[in-house]
């Protein structure tokens, strides 16, 4: 268990640390504007390999590396591409209703929830 947590930490800090190099990539390839553009591009390709990592590793019998490269690495770079696993999986799994819920549930709560702390945090700092 203590490993595979390791896995998960090394994953996570290589993923994370990656996140934020191809941020500032993106900045100095296009400009600072007012879109997030290396949030959205991390997003679409954290979630790409996601999609490739599955599927090589179920065909190549590499699922032992999922904590190194899926959990860690993959969630480290984009938690996004978890989130889209998941959507997926039930829509795979033919329960379209229980897909469409966890994505709108996903983005309405999670904003939600990002609101709640900000007005919680900010009284507490008023």
């Amino acid at each position: 268990m203590f490993a595979t947590v390791l896995q998960v930490a090394l994953g996570g800090a290589m993923g994370a640390s990656l996140r934020y190099l191809a941020g500032v990539g993106v900045v100095r390839l296009v400009g600072m504007g007012t879109f997030p553009l290396g949030v959205i591009t991390v997003n679409i390709l954290g979630s790409f390999l996601m999609g490739v990592f599955v599927t090589i590793a179920a065909n190549r019998g590499l699922t032992h590396l999922s904590p190194l490269l899926m959990t860690g690495f993959l969630g480290g770079f984009t938690t996004f591409s978890s989130f889209s696993l998941e959507a997926v999986t039930l829509y795979e799994r033919g329960d379209m209703s229980a897909a469409v819920l966890y994505v709108v549930a996903s983005v309405v709560c999670s904003i939600f929830g990002l609101l709640l702390g900000l007005w919680l945090a900010r009284g507490m700092f008023a």
